[in-house]
């Protein structure tokens, strides 16, 4: 009975041209070779099963071919390819990292460097799964490394890059190996499937090509286990997905249409018949959001390249694309993201499947898209919408008239009607009173001219008596947009309620300067919003600095430092052995 010799190895690689999806890297290497500009050490990282190890020994092959073509391929005919084919090359030595690892495998290796080759004219040193050597053993390795004979050349092949130690990357020329592509995969295993006589199906080798995650090594595990099971006669579609426990692409096709009628009761029949196959709902979820990802992609001519199935299973996307429409295929995808993210957390998983479904079988039906998206939300806009403050232009008796709700703090203010010609104003309490106060005609005239006490005769200033619960509601009410946009000086107006005198001057007591600078720079504002509201333009802004020392608080970097040393005299002495300066 004949050995059977697996894929993986009856078909790998022997020249550059063989290596399936890493052109850029074997077009470096063949351009080296022929310009003679080999490095010392090549470090060769990426997946398992993209060509690593194989291209190590095509490189150790090629350099030591006594006939190398004008491709820059090893000819295997002169006596050192023949002792390479057949595994009895004396100048090539693999050595595994893993088994090897320690500081005495290292010693034993430098110690075979230093013998130069007896036939051919490099000695290669293969280090498969470099990243498992110990720290000892990597810097007994560093100065053979980076000082190498002339004749020894070394190529570190791992998995794990990170874990290998700086000193070692900065010695080497690092290749990084990507993932081999689905189509590449497929190409190579048809191929194959042709030189072994198989009967295979392209959409069959399309599903084993995904199954490998981008390993060719893997994708021809699978086939040989495809093969194993069904002969030669055939590998069909069914095989494949009944043998790699994969869902069918009919499944999430005929979900889509039964989403699309808002048909959920079909829906949930074909979910439990998935459930009933063995599948896990979180697979189910993670190939429904594959599945619209792959419609949302047929959308754009552009991107079908981006489609990576077979020519049957692309017609099928392309078609259903064309009934679903985009706000459609965006809110499914939302949905399936965010149960992907609860699934694992879940107690009943089931139940955040299904319910997953219901609402992507509901979009539809809510008539909802993105032109009549804003028409949709407006009564929910209209609900919580905040009472707003008019200037009424009919009348100068009484020029502010306010929406019905005196308990809703949030009102906004404006300044008063002028004589000039009056326009309707409406200002929302969710803008900045920097905002409203910009949409202002009026203001800009009192800014101009400088004082904000200054009397016109173009403006009416009304006088209405408040009392002191009026006035505290409207200061608070005033101080509440600067808690997000300015929280100290938030906290400034509303340590303490101010004092209102009988000529309507309010006293303000603060701590320091700082905080009175801040008040002066909006004294405008704050005076503009309080006469407004309280329909007085009379009312005036005073600050008083606290002079009593047991009640101020310190707030400069100064004061801070003060009190500290106060509190802990230890600090100033701190401060004058250092020389220490305050931080402004």
């Amino acid at each position: 009975m004949e050995n059977f010799i697996v894929s993986a190895r009856k078909y790998r690689p022997v020249t550059f041209d063989t290596v399936v999806g890493q052109n850029a890297i074997t077009s470096t290497l063949k351009n080296a070779i022929k310009n003679n500009h080999l490095a010392q050490s090549f470090l060769f990282c990426g997946p398992r099963g993209v060509g690593k190890t194989t291209c190590a020994r095509i490189l150790a092959k090629t350099i030591n071919c006594e006939n190398i073509s004008a491709n820059i391929e090893a000819c295997n005919v002169c006596n050192s390819c023949k002792s390479f084919n057949t595994s009895n090359s004396f100048n090539v030595f693999e050595l595994d990292a893993a088994s090897n690892n320690s500081v005495d495998d290292i010693r034993n290796l430098v110690d075979q460097v230093r013998i130069p080759p007896q036939l051919g004219k490099y000695k290669v040193y293969i280090i498969d799964e470099v990243h498992m050597l110990s720290s000892s053993a990597f810097n007994a390795f560093l100065k053979t490394l980076e000082e190498p004979p002339a004749y020894a050349k070394f190529i570190l092949a791992t998995t794990e890059k990170h874990k290998i130690i700086p000193t070692i990357l900065s010695r080497c020329q690092i290749f990084d190996f990507n993932r081999i592509t689905i189509s590449d995969i497929a190409k190579h295993l048809e191929f194959v499937a042709q030189q072994e006589k198989v009967i295979a199906d392209p959409n069959a080798l399309q599903i084993i090509a995904q199954k490998a995650d981008g390993a060719l090594r893997d994708a021809l595990s699978i086939f040989d286990q495809i093969v194993s099971f069904a002969g030669n006669n055939g590998i069909t579609y069914q095989t494949v997905i009944d043998n790699l426990n994969v869902l069918d692409y009919d499944y999430f096709f005929n979900v889509t249409d039964a989403l699309l009628k808002g048909n959920i009761s079909e829906c949930l029949l074909i979910l439990n018949e998935i459930l009933e196959h063995g599948f896990d709902g979180h697979h189910f979820i993670s190939g429904l959001g594959e599945h619209f990802r792959n419609i949302l992609v047929c959308k754009n001519p552009s991107t079908l390249k981006l489609l990576e199935v077979g020519e049957t299973i692309r017609e099928k996307y392309k078609f259903q694309a064309q009934n679903c429409s985009s706000h459609f295929i965006l809110k499914a995808l939302d949905f399936v993201a965010k149960c992907d993210v609860n699934y694992k957390t879940a107690y009943n998983k089931r139940i955040i499947v299904e319910l997953v479904l219901l609402q992507i079988g509901n979009i539809n039906s809510q008539n909802i898209n993105d032109d009549n998206m804003e028409e949709a939300i407006k009564p929910l806009v209209k609900s919580v919408e905040k009472p707003k403050v008019v200037v009424n232009p009919e009348t100068t008796k009484n020029p502010i008239t306010v929406e019905p709700k005196p308990n809703n703090i949030g009102s906004s203010i404006v300044m008063p009607s002028s004589s000039v010609k009056p326009e309707k104003r409406i200002v929302s309490a969710t803008k900045s009173i920097k905002e409203t106060l910009a949409e202002n005609a009026i203001q800009k005239k009192i800014e101009n001219e400088g004082d904000i006490d200054k009397s016109s005769s173009d403006i009416k200033k009304p006088i209405t008596q408040f009392t002191a619960e009026e006035f505290e509601k409207v200061w608070m009410e005033m101080a509440l947009p600067y808690k997000t946009e300015s929280p100290d000086f938030y906290i400034t107006l509303t340590s303490q309620i101010p004092k209102v005198n009988e000529d309507f001057s309010i006293e303000l007591n603060i701590d320091n300067v700082i905080q009175e600078k801040e008040i002066t720079e909006r004294k405008f504002e704050i005076l503009t919003i309080l006469r407004n509201a309280l329909n007085n333009a009379q009312i005036q802004l005073n600050t008083i600095i606290n002079k009593n020392p047991s009640i101020t608080k310190p707030f400069t970097p100064q004061e801070k430092f003060k009190k500290m040393t106060e509190n802990n005299p230890a600090i100033q002495n701190l401060k004058d052995l250092f020389d220490l300066d305050i931080e402004y």
